[in-house]
């Protein structure tokens, strides 16, 4: 039985010793393009497409050719003419993740350097004059300025042209993960020159491409990176074409879990991982499957898990959340408990539109943390989260910011309360209300358990007998010449906010509660009053 490929990004690796999911009728689609972009979320397989890629146009790997022997673009006569036909360049920018300029351009000059140390063949060629070689030899050992680096891809691959008498094929994998990068530690303008020239060199004035070829999250506007490229075409999870060369389909998971002998998992497997929707085809996350299916083969636990977040981050989700607009914080909610919302999607973006709240679903979309679920109108479409996994990561990371809210405010809130401020408890719990997700039903056990995790454990007592029956919440200090409160939570049903806060206060006179902490020793307690609506509240204290 072959290997689960986890975390396997080396086609030539992959095929030979693990389990594959054909993917080679991607490079049917992409042999009459000049320049083209592909489009999808973190960890779909872009990586090992383009590896693919490199294995298939590679003039160094002839010997590799075997390789492809019984996959589908064995059978495509066309494709097979341009095989191992072309010196090509392959570099991915994953890992450019530093949080200055300056730390990026050295990444990528050692991403140029491991390209000529592939190519060292290029520094004895007979048909590369010594400047050039010099130039290589910069490259090679990191000496190159900035400007230099922004033309590398061009220069490597002219000598590459000379050396094989052939066009070049480039293959540039994550372009866009420098942009995000950069943009968030606030270098983006430079970063952004940077690239688009060397994009520029590479693909628009290169006399000697063949093709060039280039993945990513998202389709960075043309006037923005790719301004004058002729010939580009892109793929986004829009569009009809190549929609199933990326991520695993029903058809293909089918075929996994029979082969691994767990089809009995198959409702799992679509209800945690499933629910993507590239172009009209459905798509299952096929990171978190094979996480998924390396799990039930060597464990005993038959649960899915958020395998994706440990891997993409939940950085943009914390950001939308951590923003002060509330109809977006109610939009999540919505989302979060299995609803829909109807959204203009742009297809184009900068990351400097990351943040504009017209461009934030758009954002959400592209990076897979929301699917199409029906086209409307032109860039009109009604979104909803994909499946389990990815409801669970919004989840996680609403109650984590929540958690912040809460430890930022709840000894303010204490305070006010013990200080007999109203005011003040009024403003504070209405705050955190309003910055808190609340994705659970509007329910007075909801509110009960808010607010005990408020109240951070503390000397804090729930429904404990007291009087003729039994308080909410009971705030009692030890040393009990000290002042305390009793809380009385109600939801608003019939009347507005002040009337039942003011229920609430009855409630506690009516009871006793207060009198009966005074009997146990306690010289000062104070009670209040205090109605829910949704993400409103109103404090009110019991009158001495």
């Amino acid at each position: 039985m072959k290997r689960v490929p986890i975390g396997v990004e080396d086609f030539k690796e992959l095929i030979s010793n693990n389990y594959y999911v054909d993917k080679s009728e991607l490079i049917k689609d992409m042999i009459n393009e000049k320049v083209v972009l592909y489009t999808r979320p973190r960890r779909f397989g872009k990586t090992l497409n383009m590896s693919m890629l490199y294995y298939f146009f590679s003039i160094k790997q002839k010997d590799n050719a075997h390789l492809f022997k019984g996959l589908k673009i064995e059978k495509d006569i066309e494709a097979k003419k341009h095989q191992n036909k072309y010196p090509t360049i392959f570099i991915t920018l994953k890992d450019m993740k530093r949080n200055n300029f300056n730390d990026q351009t050295e990444k990528f000059a050692a991403l140029i350097s491991d390209i000529v140390d592939k190519n060292i063949e290029l520094l004895k060629s007979p048909f590369l004059n010594e400047r050039q070689k010099n130039l290589l030899c910069q490259y090679l050992n990191t000496t190159s300025s900035s400007s230099n680096l922004q033309d590398a891809l061009l220069n490597i691959s002219i000598c590459l042209q000379k050396h094989y008498h052939n066009k070049v094929v480039i293959l540039i994998d994550e372009y866009d993960v420098p942009l995000q990068e950069a943009y968030i530690n606030n270098y983006y303008e430079e970063m952004i020159d940077f690239l688009k020239n060397v994009f520029s060199a590479a693909l628009k004035t290169n006399d000697v491409l063949q093709k060039g070829v280039l993945t990513g999250c998202l389709r960075i506007a043309k006037e923005s990176i790719f301004t004058g490229l002729n010939n580009f075409s892109t793929c986004s999870i829009l569009d009809e074409i190549s929609d199933n060369r990326f991520g695993f389909t029903n058809d293909e998971i089918v075929d996994i879990l029979n082969y691994y002998h767990l089809e009995q998992y198959q409702n799992e497997f679509k209800r945690w991982y499933d629910g993507y929707l590239f172009g009209k085809t459905e798509i299952y996350n096929p990171w978190s499957t094979l996480l998924y299916v390396n799990k039930l083969i060597k464990t005993s636990s038959v649960t899915g898990e958020l395998f994706w977040a440990n891997t993409s981050g939940n950085e943009i989700i914390y950001r939308y959340i951590t923003n002060n607009n509330f109809e977006l914080k109610e939009e999540f909610a919505i989302l979060v408990k299995g609803g829909m919302i109807k959204k203009v999607i742009k297809p184009e973006l900068t990351y400097r539109q990351m943040d504009d709240l017209n461009n934030i679903y758009s954002f959400l979309l592209f990076t897979g943390y929301l699917k199409i679920n029906k086209y409307l109108d032109y860039n009109y479409y009604e979104l909803m989260i994909p499946n389990h996994e990815i409801r669970m990561i919004y989840k996680e990371t609403f109650d984590d910011w929540t958690k912040e809210i809460i430890e930022n405010n709840s000894q303010k809130l204490i305070d006010a309360l013990l200080n007999k401020d109203e005011d003040e408890a009024n403003k504070i719990l209405n705050y955190i209300l309003l910055q808190s997700i609340s994705y659970y039903d509007n329910k007075e056990s909801f509110y009960h358990g808010f607010m005990i995790g408020l109240m951070n454990g503390n000397n804090t007592y729930s429904n404990i007998e007291t009087g003729d029956g039994s308080s909410d919440i009971k705030y009692l200090p030890v040393n009990k010449e000290k002042r305390g409160f009793i809380l009385e939570l109600k939801l608003v049903k019939d009347k507005d906010l002040y009337d039942t806060a003011i229920e609430g206060c009855d409630q506690i006179v009516e009871k006793r509660y207060m009198e009966s902490e005074k009997v146990r020793g306690y010289q000062d307690i104070v009670g209040y009053g205090i109605a829910f609506d949704k993400k409103r509240c109103f404090i009110k204290m019991v009158k001495d």
